[in-house]
């Protein structure tokens, strides 16, 4: 193999075999030293299904800046969902489904765009500008929620930014909870204060909780989040599982530098301990690309090295993400992979998104979204059972990422990834 002095190889998932140079980002992961990669492994490259480009015209929608080529406008519009005709009662009750044959039993609700973190693969300058004063209301998250169960929800995570912000989120989990067909009630957070919010959290009916924790590694865990909490929340996260039910998983996004110590690390984090780590293949926005091509590494140096030594994947149930999970006998917690550039990723996609000014984002990385914010404020939950039904024929089948194409998602802060 050609060597270049202080260069390796990274093979992506994009096909493209690309020189990387360690820490090229230097004002996030400055101060780092050398570590062990093991991104040096001889891996085919993934392929993604073809294209397919969605028509809202079959919703008598606008279209929303829809290309082949990469969105360069730093937002697209949004669109306005219709006024629904006449009530269809047919439509209660029935499960949405789109035109791929997905039931989607899942819905992500952001309920604050705002975060206090500076990760740098999401918000590396920290929060722009001031956080939104129109937010969805509790009255408007009921009216959504009861809409979305009486079409066959059965899970909701609550996201953000950093849901935690917000003074109500309790009100927020007890409300979601308490809704007839909801079984499951998850959030994801950074974990900024868990101690301050277990008990509360726990009292709210909360099921599940999903932490992110990039590395094990207090100084890296500050470079790359600018705060200076780990061994903090590592004790929060223990008291967590001492004294309630909550079911907890940790998040990680998967970087070339810090790889392999991340994953070491959390082998041996669960091995005594029932909560499952997941890292999540770094995903490219109009805001990363620099980082993302720098640190970009793939899913099967971690799956790989899992089956090898002795690792099983387990399927994915019904109402679960997108992860693949994996168990060994000798371990009480679990690891998992969250890999969105893997071939038919999409197949089994079983969720919708809305924002915190609500509106419906079809898919993660879509090209326009659409405000359901007029039935909301109405309080018309039979309207927006069937503006949610007629969204299913134009949910694309899969996403672009791998034409470099992220859609209007210039963060995943925006929606709470």
């Amino acid at each position: 193999m050609l060597t270049v002095p202080n260069m390796t190889f990274l093979h992506s998932n994009l096909g493209k075999t690309r020189l990387y140079t360690p820490f090229s980002n230097t004002a996030v992961f400055d101060g780092l030293g050398a570590v062990t990669s093991i991104a040096n492994k001889q891996l085919p490259a993934a392929s993604l299904p073809s294209a397919r480009l969605f028509d809202p015209s079959v919703l008598g929608l606008a279209s929303t800046h829809i290309s082949k080529s990469h969105i360069s406008a730093k937002r697209s519009p949004s669109v306005t969902a219709p006024v629904s005709p006449a009530s269809d009662n047919s439509l209660a009750q029935k499960v949405l489904t789109d035109g791929f044959s997905r039931e989607l039993t899942y819905l992500r609700l952001s309920i604050t765009d705002f975060c206090n973190f500076r990760c740098g693969y999401c918000l590396p300058n920290g929060y722009q500008g001031k956080r939104p004063k129109n937010e969805l209301t509790l009255d408007e998250i009921e009216v959504l929620i009861q809409a979305f169960a009486q079409v066959g929800t059965k899970k909701v995570r609550l996201t953000g930014g950093e849901p935690s912000i917000r003074k109500d989120v309790s009100d927020i989990i007890e409300l979601v909870k308490a809704t007839p067909g909801i079984e499951t009630v998850a959030m994801t957070s950074n974990g900024y204060k868990l101690g301050k919010h277990i008990k509360r959290w726990q009292q709210a009916g909360l099921n599940q909780l999903n932490i992110s924790i990039d590395s094990f590694e207090p100084e890296v865990f500050q470079q790359m989040t600018g705060f200076d909490m780990l061994p903090q929340l590592l004790q929060d996260i223990d008291t967590l599982l001492a004294t309630t039910d909550i079911k907890l998983k940790l998040n990680g996004i998967l970087m070339e530098s810090t790889a392999y110590e991340t994953l070491l690390a959390a082998l041996e984090y669960v091995k005594t301990r029932p909560v499952t780590y997941r890292f999540i293949e770094f995903m490219q926005t109009s805001d990363n690309s620099d980082l993302f091509f720098a640190q970009h590494a793939q899913s099967e140096l971690i799956t790989q090295y899992l089956l090898e030594n002795g690792w099983q994947s387990h399927q994915r149930g019904h109402t679960d993400g997108p992860a693949i999970e994996y168990s060994h006998p000798d371990y009480v917690g679990r690891i998992g992979m969250i890999a969105p550039y893997a071939p038919h990723f999409c197949d089994s996609c079983n969720r919708l998104r809305v924002s915190s000014l609500g509106k419906v984002h079809l898919c993660l990385f879509d090209q326009g979204n659409y405000d359901i914010r007029d039935y909301l404020q109405r309080q018309d939950v039979e309207g927006l059972i069937q503006v949610l039904h007629g969204f299913m024929p134009i949910k694309p089948e899969h996403h672009h990422l791998d034409q470099s194409n992220s859609g209007m998602m210039d963060n995943l802060s925006m929606i709470g990834g």
